[in-house]
């Protein structure tokens, strides 16, 4: 049950050796991976890929950082290709106002057009949320009371405060690597009293590698050691962590529970 519920398996670093990450990441006990696509361009592959392997699930999405160049990607556009059997999120999506990449009133329209697509197909949105907190829960807290979505904030590194909106609305919070960096020690606090039910781990790979692997490419291989770290934090077993977060997965991911390695 241990999962990567983030990773970007077609980014350069990884998919030039595919076979050996996939061969990797089971033989540390991954036994489930959600590739996340943040392009309409990576859509055909990221689908593709979880065709081929069973162990892998895939989402349709745009990240903020690509919402200028997406302006024509819809609600109706992502419902479409959500409509795939090993598609079972909608994402990553989102705010991110450190590097501004795109402009931020078309990341929040984008961001929105997510939402909407979410709320429609029922399945999970995949947040993004950098330098944005108050504009990120403002329109979380908005779409929230036009009718329910579930959702995930994925690569947690807010504050607190704005965990506690996330988990006020609904949301799970998944952490990766970073939370095992030693200049971490506000989002360790954090992980250790989050609620065990909405925990999520993931490596966000191919960046982001975990203690001991930092200066390496991230690869879903390595989730096992930010697992390892988080049931430290949270004194419990790491098979206790390993079966809650997995537990949580499937239970936010529901769709992946009845579409494992079929497709379309």
């Amino acid at each position: 049950m241990l999962i990567d519920s983030h990773c970007h398996l077609n980014y350069k670093g990884l998919v030039e050796q595919e076979a050996d990450v996939l061969t990797r990441a089971r033989d540390a006990g991954v036994s489930a991976m959600l590739n996340i696509s943040t392009r309409e361009n990576e859509w055909d592959a990221v689908i593709g890929l979880a065709e081929r392997e069973e162990d892998v699930w895939a989402s349709v999405g745009i990240h903020p950082h690509e919402a200028d160049h997406h302006g024509d990607v819809t609600a109706d556009k992502l419902i479409k290709r959500a409509s795939h059997p090993k598609v079972i999120g909608i994402g990553e999506t989102g705010l991110d106002y450190y590097y501004d990449y795109s402009d931020r009133e078309q990341q929040k329209s984008c961001f929105r057009q997510h939402i909407i697509a979410a709320r429609e197909t029922g399945l999970p949105i995949i947040i993004h949320t950098r330098d944005a907190e108050e504009d990120t829960a403002d329109i979380l807290a908005e779409e929230m009371g036009k009718g329910r979505f579930t959702g995930v904030i994925h690569c947690f590194t807010a504050s607190a405060d704005f965990a506690r909106k996330a988990l006020d609305l609904g949301l799970y919070i998944s952490l990766s690597g970073i939370v095992t960096f030693k200049n971490a020690r506000d989002l360790q606090d954090v992980a250790a009293w989050l609620p065990a039910d909405r925990l999520l781990v993931e490596t966000d790979s191919p960046f982001l590698a975990p203690v001991p692997h930092r200066g390496k490419t991230c690869e879903p291989a390595f989730v096992a050691s930010t697992a390892g770290f988080l049931a430290d934090q949270r004194s419990m077993s790491v098979e206790e962590l390993i079966e809650t977060t997995g537990r949580n997965f499937f239970d936010l991911f529901a769709k992946a529970k009845c579409t494992e390695g079929k497709v379309s």
